[in-house]
């Protein structure tokens, strides 16, 4: 009979390798491949190109991996069970994109067939668990494809039911025959022949297997290098942009989905099959029944995920405009990319033009959270505000969010630069801070625009514009700061009530206010705090006499100006004529002003934002 010694013995041993696998041995390998797969996350983004060349496939699977490297794998587990366990948890919660939910339900589905009570692997149970995981890799597919990682994770599968005493003779040759189905990949999709590459997600795969390879013949985990704190530098807080290139299909999203294994399972399939009749396509559902991570690509987010609702407590709303990712892929090296966050009022069809990229804040109305002007439009979010008894609230992307996008742009650009909102108002900068700190600092400028609204909106145009001109990542910051003291934003309050309900507005000051015939003047100051400046008296012709007090106080220079109303588009348009009788103005743009201000100023406020001229 086997000692207890000889059933935990290590993958390392000096002599030949035993067929039983312990749970430490099993931890370390898994780090190895993981690390694999992130060490040639750019490789894996460069061959990319199928469904589309979007250049993400090597990141996304980082992100998933890293997931786990940051949670199971950080830790050791008492059996190899256990440990399986939490890989297949960890991986689904921080899945990204299709291969990275491809991948993370393989795992799941070998954890399922181990069985968290597993003390004792070996070579033989694990092979099974492996054929089941290959199978619920493919099952969580709505069209599975041949010439992608699934082909490579079932030849994995078949050739470990050869198995052999020497544990690497067997993992070896087992690496061999996949090798051989990811150099067939281009044989079964006509794309990657075309462009001459294996598939990316494939490849990945291959790399996962290569690095547990290089553990079981060298007896250690290679030195990380560049990613050395691999925990820290990938979290769950990220997102996937594998795209389609079909504008019905324009928003990769994805969730997670908790539930009860015993009181009440999700039910996948339902699950699949009512997503699938919203029009969804690239469906991945991967999972337990307690959790599910579902991607799809989608016209309208909202309705996805109130569809998700249905069958569990939705998680990590993520949705990524694949059009605006394309579009970077195309323009790769031609400049610097320009971000901003969704607290900005662009003007529509500015951001397709100027190649600018949103970051959405987080709207949450009591149990149901929001992604702002992604899954909840800004004519929705008034609709809410109108009709919910909840007070809606606000919150900055948290860094996850800016790591994904920066380490995107980074991918096909020289440098980025990021006009975020004021740091005065909210933490959104220092999520931004955190994440370039993470991803490239020195590539990765974050310049607070000390404003909000029709003023970040401002500076993030010209952010863009000098970008498309080819200036420096420098000489755009250099224009940005000086023309963030000259960008001015001034905002009227018609209805004070919901400043009251958020503490904003005194109690005591609305009647008063109300009872004087008062309209309240604010403006964002230099410190990029808003402020009392003045106010309005009369309920009359409101809009004209707003202009008539931004026309006193504004410089006799060219400007351009944005104008945003919340919920009351005619008095918008009203002071946007008035503005252009009155100044110099260069360009004026209505937009519906979002959450970000909404949420505080109520249906009714106004807000312009004035800036002058480039050479004025």
């Amino acid at each position: 009979m086997q000692t207890p010694a000889g059933m935990n013995a290590q993958l390392d041993s000096a002599r030949p390798l035993p067929r039983r696998i312990s749970a430490p041995a099993l931890r370390r390998a898994l780090i190895a491949g993981a690390r694999k797969v992130i060490a040639h996350r750019e490789t894996l983004n460069r061959i990319n190109v199928f469904p589309v060349p979007d250049g993400d496939t090597g990141s996304n699977l980082a992100f998933t991996l890293g997931h786990v490297l940051g949670g199971a794998l950080s830790r050791p587990a008492g059996s190899p069970g256990e440990l399986l366990g939490r890989v297949g948890e960890d991986a689904i919660d921080g899945a990204r994109g299709n291969s990275g939910a491809i991948l993370a339900q393989f795992l799941q589905g070998v954890a399922e067939a181990v069985g968290r009570d597993t003390v004792a692997l070996d070579t033989r149970t694990l092979s099974l668990a492996v054929r089941k995981g290959a199978h619920s890799a493919r099952a969580a597919l709505s069209e599975p494809r041949e010439g992608t990682i699934l082909s490579v994770i079932h030849a994995f599968a078949e050739a470990l039911e050869h198995t052999h005493d020497d544990l690497r003779e067997w993992f070896g040759g087992a690496l061999e025959r996949t090798r051989t189905a990811l150099a067939n990949t281009p044989k079964q999709l006509a794309v990657l022949q075309k462009a001459g590459v294996v598939d990316a997600g494939a490849q990945g795969f291959v790399d996962l297997l290569e690095g547990i390879a290089e553990f079981i013949a060298s007896r250690r985990v290679a030195a990380a290098d560049a990613e050395a704190d691999i925990a820290a530098d990938f979290e769950a807080q990220s997102a996937h942009r594998e795209a389609c290139g079909d504008p019905d299909h324009r928003w990769c999203s994805e969730c997670l989905l908790l539930g009860d294994a015993v009181a009440a399972p999700i039910d996948r399939e339902g699950l699949r099959a009512e997503v699938l009749a919203l029009g969804a396509s690239c469906v991945v559902v991967a999972g337990s029944a307690a959790r599910v991570r579902l991607h799809a690509h989608v016209a309208d987010p909202q309705r996805l995920f109130e569809v998700c609702a249905r069958f569990g407590r939705v998680e990590g709303c993520k949705a990524d405009d694949m059009l605006a990712q394309q579009r970077a892929v195309a323009s790769e090296g031609e400049g610097v990319a320009i971000v901003t966050d969704s607290s900005a009022d662009l003007p529509a069809g500015l951001a397709e033009r100027l190649h600018i990229h949103v970051v959405p804040l987080r709207i949450n109305f009591g149990e149901r959270d929001y992604l702002d002007k992604v899954s909840l439009s800004p004519g929705e979010f008034y609709a809410k505000l109108r009709g919910e008894s909840v007070l809606p609230r606000t919150s900055q992307p948290p860094p996850g969010d800016f790591r994904r996008q920066f380490e995107f742009l980074l991918s096909h650009h020289p440098a980025l630069v990021y006009v975020g909102l004021s740091r005065a108002v909210s933490g959104t900068l220092q999520s931004a801070e955190t994440a370039a700190a993470r991803v490239d600092a020195a590539r990765s400028h974050v310049f607070d625009s000390a404003n909000a609204a029709g003023g970040q909106a401002l500076l993030a145009i010209r952010a863009a514009e000098l970008a498309q001109e080819g200036a420096a990542s420098d000489e755009i910051v250099a224009e940005l700061e000086r023309l963030r003291p000259l960008t001015l934003t001034w905002a009227i309050a018609r209805d004070l009530s919901h400043g009251v309900r958020g503490g904003r507005v005194p109690r005591w000051a609305k009647p008063l206010i109300e009872g004087l015939g008062m309209t309240p003047v604010a403006k964002v100051r230099p410190d990029g705090r808003l402020g009392v400046a003045g106010a309005l008296f009369g309920r009359h012709r409101v809009p004209e006499r707003f202009a008539d007090y931004l026309a006193r106080r504004l410089p006799r220079t060219r400007c351009r100006l944005i104008v945003g109303h919340c919920d009351s588009a005619a008095d918008g348009q009203a002071l946007l004529d008035a503005l252009r009788a009155r100044l110099d103005c260069a360009e004026g743009w209505l937009v519906e002003t979002g959450p970000a201000v909404g949420a505080h100023a109520g249906p009714g406020a106004l807000v312009v934002s004035v800036q002058p001229v480039a050479g004025h």
